[in-house]
């Protein structure tokens, strides 16, 4: 039943970065086949117009090399080879300018817009494709209407400019007959071009057209249900009770590697009731004393009770354990506002040794000075 609302729902969000990769990597990108057609008919005409006076002289050389022949030449075969040769390459050479120009076109033209993309799930085969009952649904679905309509509405555009162009040119077009053959043929290209170019343009308004409908169409397919954004959400960024656990987990490690550092402390300062936090110092590496464990109410006497065990010192240090706490990270330095209190610490600590061992008299527990914005009340 929840499936059934799931794909109930609407498709009204946007699609998600995550989802436009994907379809990018599947080979699904707008693609617009009139503005491929218009950059090919728009080159091809402007490479006839551009290299029209050298096609028109491949042309009247290729003539001329094979209607004007020696009778010798009529005799033997391999003056026909080489006359042969010599009109292939004077056309490749008038076609290829062109030619190039077409390829180019057609390159720029297909990657307009979507950009150049190479995937093999694209031409892969598909067995939904051979399905006959999907492909009657393909041939009578609203996008195919759609393209039935562009099509009818293509051919009728062009043969309206066409007709217009035949309309306008009709006597320079018969003149043409009355012309010597050479300036005929340049007059036949220049023609040829500027109708062919006309005729392309009428592609421009189509392309107009057809692009920004590609654009939305494919932004359409795209979009996604509420249900889909929070599963990709959950997939990509992972579930929270997931998370949670892991979090949990990375904590527990860190207690554990913490707990591993109170035997090797100094001292450990506590507010007997809710914090401790252990420190070490040695003047010959760090530069500060560095904390390298604390914690608050259970982890607090979970340290308290590692450092009895390991025989280090607990001092009972309420204000100072609090400031300590709230002001410092594991593993980091104490900020500078506390340097004189826990030097006094240690100085404490220090002397209360030297009595232990039957030097000095007992020390008296200094007062340790807390600037006022470390200072913490709770």
């Amino acid at each position: 039943m929840a499936e059934e609302n799931d794909n109930s729902q609407e498709k009204t969000e946007e699609a998600t970065p995550r989802r436009l990769e994907k379809s990018r990597e599947e080979g699904q990108t707008p693609r617009s086949k009139e503005l491929a057609t218009m950059a090919v008919l728009l080159a091809g005409a402007g490479g006839l117009l551009m290299f029209g006076g050298s096609l028109g002289a491949a042309l009247e050389e290729i003539m001329r090399g094979n209607f004007v022949l020696e009778r010798a030449e009529l005799f033997d075969t391999r003056q026909m080879s080489l006359h042969l040769l010599d009109s292939a390459w004077a056309a490749a050479s008038g076609l290829a300018p062109i030619m190039l120009v077409l390829f180019v076109a057609a390159i720029l033209g297909s990657i307009g817009i979507g950009g150049l993309l190479f995937s093999g799930k694209a031409i892969a085969p598909k067995l939904e494709r051979m399905d006959p009952l999907k492909g009657l649904k393909r041939m009578f679905s609203l996008r195919s209407l759609i393209e039935l309509v562009k099509a009818v509405a293509k051919v009728a555009l062009v043969l309206l400019i066409a007709l217009v162009i035949l309309n306008l040119r009709t006597t320079d077009l018969l003149s043409i007959a009355e012309e010597p053959a050479v300036p005929a043929m340049a007059h036949v290209v220049w023609t040829l071009g500027w109708s062919f170019f006309l005729l392309a343009c009428a592609t421009i308004i189509i392309a107009l057209i057809d692009v920004p409908f590609q654009i939305y169409d494919h932004q359409k397919k795209l979009r996604m249900t509420k249900q889909e954004v929070k599963d990709e959400y959950k997939d990509t960024e992972g579930k929270p009770e997931v998370k949670g656990r892991i979090r949990q987990l990375q904590r527990e490690m860190a207690q554990r590697r913490m707990m591993q550092d109170v035997p090797g402390a100094d001292v450990v300062i506590t507010n007997p009731t809710h914090y401790a936090v252990a420190l070490k110092y040695d003047q010959r590496t760090m530069a500060a004393p560095v904390v390298v464990a604390k914690g608050a109410d259970t982890m607090a006497f979970k340290i308290m009770e590692v450092a009895r065990e390991n025989k280090v010192d607990i001092l009972r240090t309420p204000p100072l354990t609090r400031a300590v706490y709230h002001n410092t990270e594991i593993g980091g330095e104490i900020p500078d506002g506390l340097y004189m209190a826990i030097a006094q610490v240690l100085a404490y600590l220090f002397q209360l040794r030297q009595y232990r061992r039957g030097q000095g008299s007992r020390p008296d527990m200094p007062k340790f000075p807390i600037p006022g914005d470390l200072r913490r009340d709770v």
